[in-house]
């Protein structure tokens, strides 16, 4: 079935923007005061609302959403006019497939709108808190190291440069002419990192030495390494305010869950059993034209 000349899509949009002529420049004459329900367009008597613009500039893409609103104003409200004179069309037959995609369409907002009122109800700095507590507040977070490494090809060169080292060579300066890997110039310094910073046999390797040893060489998917464990100490706790943006999407997305746990076992839910579905019917886009 042939698909109308513009959708209500961020495609169509995009392109109705791109093509909209630049704006002119106008008297600066105050505004009146603007509410969703503010009439901005008439066509054959249909009113198209700011609300109706408000809700397509909320689902534009990224980059789009950083166009000045002189630029999405003429933009958007031409979308919505040709729209508009689509959807009075002759042509313009609600199908099933329109009915279905209207009724998806209605539930997941509604749907979205749950969602969102679980997940603003559940934002307090309370709930922030008490969460940053459970988390860090007396836990155990384990032991930070610092350490240094030359990296080279062979298991041989790796020997060799171990023996240098342990002799008492200065680890540095070797690291510096002989380490292919990128912290060669800085001496082989790493820096700090905590546990899973590290590929698995390089950190199983570090956790097992002493401050101021040389390893023997370790293999890894990078090469050889010759490590020297400088510096260790236990890990602090962040300040709350590093990782609240990542607690209150924590707490956001328990208590979304939690709500639908609880109304879904309260629901009365039937299924068509699996056994008694074709499941090929889902590619069978031929039903919504019947």
């Amino acid at each position: 079935m042939p698909q109308p000349l513009m959708k209500s899509s961020a495609a169509a949009l995009a392109l109705a923007i791109a093509l909209a002529l630049p704006a002119q420049a106008q008297d600066a004459t105050p505004a009146p005061e603007m509410t969703a329900d503010t009439v901005v367009a008439t066509v054959n008597g249909q009113d198209i609302t700011l609300g109706n613009m408000l809700a397509i500039r909320a689902n534009l893409p990224e980059q789009y959403q950083q166009l000045g609103d002189e630029v999405l104003w003429d933009g958007i409200l031409d979308q919505l006019v040709q729209q508009s004179v689509l959807a009075q069309d002759e042509k313009a037959e609600e199908t099933r497939r329109v009915q279905v995609a209207l009724e998806n369409e209605r539930r997941a907002l509604l749907a979205a709108e749950v969602v969102a009122a679980i997940a603003r109800d559940a934002m307090t700095d309370d709930a922030v808190q008490a969460a940053y507590d459970a988390q860090y507040a007396g836990a155990e977070l384990g032991t930070e190291y610092n350490a240094s490494h030359i990296l080279v090809e062979t298991e041989e060169e790796a020997q060799a440069i171990a023996e240098e080292v342990k002799g008492g060579a200065d680890f540095a300066t070797v690291a510096r002419e002989k380490s292919t890997g990128p912290s060669g110039p800085n001496g082989g310094e790493l820096g700090w990192f905590g546990p899973g910073m590290m590929v698995e046999e390089f950190q199983q390797a570090v956790e097992g030495m002493e401050v101021g040893a040389v390893s023997d060489p370790v293999q890894t998917q990078f090469g050889w390494h010759v490590i020297k464990l400088n510096e260790e100490r236990a890990m602090e706790a962040p300040a709350l305010d590093s990782v609240r943006a990542e607690l209150e999407m924590q707490i956001q997305q328990e208590a979304v869950k939690s709500y639908i746990d609880e109304k879904l076992a309260a629901a009365e839910v039937t299924r068509t059993p699996s056994t008694e579905v074709d499941p090929s019917a889902l590619s069978n886009m031929q039903l919504l034209e019947e």
